[in-house]
This record gives C-alpha cells, sequence and structure tokens, in this order.
C-alpha cells in the first residue's frame, strides 16, 4: 500500500505527477506491464512517438535562438567595426584604426589590406603606412583569391589559409589558420583591392558559414577606400 502521507500530496496536488515526465514514463510502463504482452497499447504508442517530436522541436528551437543569437553578435560587432572604421581623419590613422580596433571588434589576429599598384613596394611613403598595407603586383588579388585556379571570382571568399599565405602575412604566417578575403572594387580606371582578415582559429573562417555581414562590411570598405582614394 502507498504511504498515507504520500496518497494525500498526490490526492492534492495531481498535477506535480503530471509536469514530471520520468514518473509519468514510469507509470505507463507498469501500466504495459500489467497488461501483458499480448495487448497492444495504442495510446502508449502514440504517446512515445509525441514524446519523440517533442524532444526533436525543443531540440530545433534551442537551434534557432542559438542561430538567433549569434547573428544579433555578429551583426552588432560588424556595425561597431563600421563606425570606428569612419572616425579617423587621415589615411594613416585610418590603417592604424583597421588593424588595432577594428581588428579587436571583429576578434580576428591579423588584417591585411592588399592594393594592387605598379608603384615600387619599398617606397618609404608605403613603408610608414605599417604592416597592414601589402602593395602587390597588378593581378595578385586574382591569383590569391582563386589559388591560381581558372574559377569565377566571389566577392568574400571564408576558407583555411594557402601555402602561398607566407608572402602575405610574413612572420604570421606560422599561425594563421583561416582568413576571410573581401574583393574590393575602386571604381572605374582602378585597379581592384583586397582586405584580408587572419584568425589562428582553423575553424573562424569556414566555406560552409553566412557571408552577408562580411559582404556588407567590405561595401562600406570598399566606398571608404574610394574616398581616401580620390
Amino acid at each position: 500500500m502507498i504511504d498515507q502521507d504520500l496518497r494525500d500530496r498526490i490526492l492534492a496536488e495531481p498535477e506535480v505527477l503530471l509536469e514530471d515526465r520520468d514518473v509519468m514514463n514510469a507509470l505507463i510502463g507498469a501500466n504495459e506491464r500489467l497488461m501483458g504482452s499480448n495487448v497492444v497499447d495504442l495510446r502508449g504508442i502514440a504517446m512515445e512517438r509525441l514524446e519523440g517530436r517533442l524532444d526533436r522541436l525543443e531540440d530545433t528551437h534551442r537551434t534557432v535562438i542559438a542561430a538567433a543569437y549569434e547573428n544579433l553578435a555578429g551583426t552588432n560587432q560588424v556595425h561597431r567595426a563600421i563606425l570606428q572604421m569612419l572616425d579617423p581623419l587621415s589615411f594613416e590613422d585610418f590603417l592604424k584604426t583597421v588593424a588595432q580596433e577594428v581588428a579587436a571588434t571583429l576578434r580576428v589576429d591579423c588584417v591585411r589590406l592588399v592594393l594592387e599598384s605598379v608603384q615600387d613596394a619599398d617606397d618609404p611613403a608605403l613603408r610608414k603606412l605599417g604592416d597592414v598595407l601589402y602593395v602587390a603586383n597588378p593581378g595578385f588579388v586574382a591569383d590569391y583569391i582563386s589559388g591560381g585556379r581558372n574559377v569565377s571570382l566571389r566577392q568574400v571568399v571564408l576558407r583555411q589559409v594557402l601555402p602561398e599565405s607566407d608572402v602575405l602575412y610574413g612572420e604570421k604566417s606560422d599561425w594563421i589558420r583561416s582568413e576571410a578575403l573581401m574583393k574590393l572594387d575602386f571604381g572605374k580606371g582602378r585597379l581592384p583591392g583586397m582586405l584580408v582578415l587572419g584568425a589562428e582559429d582553423p575553424h573562424q573562417f569556414k566555406p560552409t558559414h553566412g557571408i552577408d555581414l562580411l559582404t556588407f562590411f567590405a561595401a562600406v570598405f570598399e566606398r571608404t577606400m574610394r574616398r581616401w582614394l580620390a
């Protein structure tokens, strides 16, 4: 027999049992054992299927919420980075801001701005702009993004670094493992450029990740650079 105190508590608050999944499963299992193996409990089978569907819906719900929060956090990061990028009043300060504040906001370990030019990369006027600026020969951007293959170039490419990245990252090439490449169009009559975000985490930039936010960031960066180049 059930202890009288326990029986009284159950009768006083039966909904407590209904809300406890483990207790209800135990009661259903006991009921099935009492019915024997020759009786098929269709209601029990339906309940099991409903529980399975509920578990899957809860998992999906949690996944959607997590993705929404992650997307919101990424949007806020990009917005802060853009505001930081618009503050400098000189091109030199602009590059420093991109290499420091913007890189920290976007949580990347290295930033490179590649400009194609026929000008000598060892020009002292270019060297004083810091390591963030990389001056390359015409055609470098297309070759780097495509990896030397004959493929159409996308505006944003996410991938793990290739062996030829050493020339771009220099000493940092020993630990930069993934990168985001953003092709830049500076307007008619100008050679293209490329903004590169490098990360130590090999999984930070993967081809399967969404590129909408980086595409927007690249568009703003592109227009900002047109102003400086003008």
